[in-house]
């Protein structure tokens, strides 16, 4: 690695001479990153059930999985750009008292509307991920840096499939989806205390004022430009007003750069999000998220789909689509603390490629073999590897470039691509079911699904092939 760790002190809390209780704060932070990850996924399993009970259609409900997305994808590098301002365990604190106002409102909705504005409270809680990295990138010695991030980073993928789950026991016995998010709730609650009681705030703070525009114009450049994916089959793609969303994504694309390059601290540094090193690493991180939030909402409604009526599906329970990914949240656990050693041996890049790869075969498994359970199981044995491979990796990958004053906000980008990336796919995918249908019936064909599972493992591959390339052209950057 270059010199962004050099004059670390091993064994204890960097440039502070006291024992860290390393510990306790890797407990404490990868616990708010499961329920962080835990909330992205806990509504995939209820989407079919919710599109009856709140009499919406497929667009609509997905809404309910986008909205988290995307307030996250504007709130991380804000917040991370305010962990580095004013504190990162501050803001951690934050985007969990988010969280958790977020769950109560789910847990009381009665209506598609009152449910979006929950989650995308509980979407803000996304900035956690890059702010715990930034913690341990302040508090851990460098020998034990790269595991730290790597368990950290997989439990976003571990906390996934653990939410679907357990929404699938809490489904299995009642019909009413609050349960779910009270359960969220709780488990806020209790990673909230750990955080408040054993995680140092001891990294340097910077001064400056918070680039509320950048904000505001992001917020907007991705409403519009989600709203125009995901309305476009019901709209008519050649309708004014999908054109209009799409030219009023791509103007404000051009003026949120403009802002960034002018403003005397953006909210993100666009070196940092399109530089030699980094743009390749945000890229690989895009087309990842893509691939694994797109397949949670994929794979929850095609084992719920009713084989006898459609000719298709698995026709499972809510719980069965919990049970189906045990192995993929199992090996994800695993290879979250195994990769910081594959990691030091070839480099972060060609260990996300290696991931990249396995997650690619998950998704391309079903959308070639999809008729019995165990295509499903051989899915997320693959995806356990890939995604508990490539998400470990990706964490180091995000700031091993990178001075330490700037950890917080490059892991931020790299988490709002990916979040984005996620975005992107729900609404494809659910352009993609929306558009292909059996007969008039708006009610998604087999072929929509096939096309939906191959679009998500070929940005996996090209995953692979983007951060392969970022270590071919970098071999000498190391963490």
């Amino acid at each position: 690695m270059t010199s962004t760790v050099a004059g670390r002190s091993s064994g204890t809390a960097a440039g502070t001479g006291a024992p860290a209780h390393l510990g306790m704060t890797l407990l404490a932070l990868c616990s708010a990153g499961l329920v962080v990850s835990l909330q992205q996924t806990v509504v995939i399993p209820l989407l079919p059930r919710l599109l009856v009970e709140l009499h919406t259609d497929v667009a609509g409900v997905t809404w309910l999985f986008t909205a988290a997305l995307l307030t996250g994808a504007v709130a991380t590098p804000l917040l991370s750009r305010f962990g580095d301002m004013y504190g990162k365990k501050r803001m951690v604190l934050l985007c969990m008292g988010l969280l958790i106002v977020g769950s109560v409102v789910c847990a009381l909705a009665t209506s598609l509307g009152v449910y979006i504005v929950g989650r995308a409270l509980q979407g803000t809680s996304s900035a956690m991920i890059p702010l715990a990295i930034g913690i341990i990138r302040d508090t851990f010695p460098r020998e034990r840096l790269t595991t730290a991030i790597g368990v950290v980073s997989g439990t976003m993928g571990v906390g996934g499939t653990i939410g679907m789950l357990v929404t699938g026991v809490i489904a299995d016995r009642t019909t009413d989806p609050h349960p779910v998010f009270w359960m969220v709730t709780g488990c806020a609650v209790l990673a909230t205390a750990l955080i408040q009681m054993s995680a140092k705030d001891i990294g340097a703070r910077h001064g400056g004022r918070p680039d509320f525009l950048g904000a505001i114009l992001l917020a907007g450049l991705l409403v519009c430009l989600l709203l125009a994916i995901s309305e476009g089959p019901r709209w008519g793609w050649g309708a004014a007003s999908v054109i209009g969303l799409f030219a009023a994504s791509a103007v404000l694309a051009v003026v949120w750069v403009l802002v960034e390059l002018k403003v005397a601290q953006p909210l993100v540094r666009l070196p940092l999000l399109v530089g030699p090193m980094s743009s390749s690493a945000n890229l690989a991180s895009a087309l990842l998220g893509f691939a694994m939030f797109g397949s949670f909402t994929l794979i929850s409604n095609f084992v719920q789909a009713p084989h006898d009526k459609l000719g298709y599906g698995l026709s499972g329970s809510v719980l069965a689509v919990g049970l189906y990914g045990i192995p993929s949240s199992v090996l994800m656990t695993f290879f979250s603390f195994r990769t910081g050693r594959i990691v030091a041996r070839i480099g972060a890049a060609k260990t996300l490629a290696i991931g990249a790869v396995f997650g690619g075969l998950a998704t391309g498994w079903l959308a070639i073999f999809h008729s019995h359970g165990y295509d499903m199981i051989v899915s997320n044995v693959l995806q356990g590897i890939g995604f508990g491979i490539g998400y470990a990796a990706l964490g180091t990958l995000a700031v091993q470039h990178v001075p330490m004053s700037e950890s917080g906000i490059a892991s931020g980008i790299n988490s709002l691509v990916r979040v984005a990336g996620g975005s992107i796919a729900g609404a494809i995918t659910a352009s993609v079911l929306s558009a292909i249908t059996i007969g008039d019936t708006g009610i998604p064909s087999l072929r929509a699904y096939v096309v939906s599972f191959a679009i998500l493992s070929v940005g996996s591959f090209a995953a692979a092939a983007v951060a392969l390339g970022n270590g071919l052209r970098h071999k000498h950057v190391r963490e």
